[in-house]
């Protein structure tokens, strides 16, 4: 068995004295693992670090084997070394992309969503694309949020909240005595330019539905730690003004 395919370092771990297992998240071939012949060497590591892309020829016996990977570095993200909240915004995507794609299953436009969040980190609102990585993390996991209309009037106007339930969109008025117990719905999520607050908001609304509903799927585990960490940067910086 083989092929070969060009991909993003999720998590790189030693095998015996010598080797790496890394995963992979490519187009074609969805989050694959494989062991790197002297992936731990000090050429290799650099290369071999989280958000790097590689392109990579696996190569197994038999389909079911983890295999090996032959690698050729593509692009190394260690720029983002430099930004403390770049940084985190890095490890928060390869760690919640390595919690939750199934192993082996291609998803291809969730593939090209990441690069591109990967690629703008550290430039002019990467945290803004971030939230809406999120948004498009849980749709492709099957946890997609329905901001169309309110779930309970019908209406498209006035959408300010986000039943934890349902995931569906409520306006205001819909809302009525309940409101206090649903989500935030901030602009930012709908499409609109954002507002002071939104990304916070946000994140809370996006983050719930990845711990109750996303993580609780995958047999409750709880979701990385990188991703709290980014929040909680973000969140200093915001209050920082």
């Amino acid at each position: 068995m083989e092929w070969s395919d060009q991909g993003t370092v999720l998590t790189a771990r030693p095998h015996g004295e010598t080797s790496a297992i890394i995963e992979v998240f490519t187009a074609a071939h969805g989050r694959h693992a494989g062991v790197v012949r002297g992936g731990v060497s000090r050429k290799m590591t650099p290369h071999l670090q989280p958000g790097n892309d590689l392109r990579v020829v696996w190569q197994a016996r038999l389909e079911e084997h983890i295999g090996s990977y032959a690698v050729e570095p593509l692009r190394s993200r260690a720029a983002v070394f430099s930004d403390r909240t770049a940084l985190a915004g890095l490890n928060a995507v390869t760690a919640l992309l390595a919690f939750c794609l199934p192993e082996r299953e291609p998803h291809p436009q969730l593939y090209t969503q990441s690069v591109r969040l990967l690629d703008a980190l550290g430039g002019r609102g990467w945290d803004e694309a971030y939230l809406l990585w999120e948004l498009a993390l849980l749709e492709e996991m099957g946890f997609g949020l329905d901001l169309s209309e309110c779930a309970v009037t019908g209406a498209r106007e006035g959408l300010v909240h986000v039943s934890p339930r349902s995931g569906r969109a409520v306006s205001a008025a819909g809302a009525g005595v309940w409101a206090d117990r649903l989500l935030p719905l901030p602009g930012l999520l709908l499409g609109r330019p954002a507002e002071p607050g939104d990304l916070a908001r946000g994140l809370r609304t996006t983050g719930y539905f990845l711990e109750r509903h996303l993580a609780a799927a995958l047999g409750d585990r709880p979701l990385p730690e990188a991703r709290a960490r980014l929040v909680a940067l973000l969140e200093r910086q915001s209050a920082a003004g």
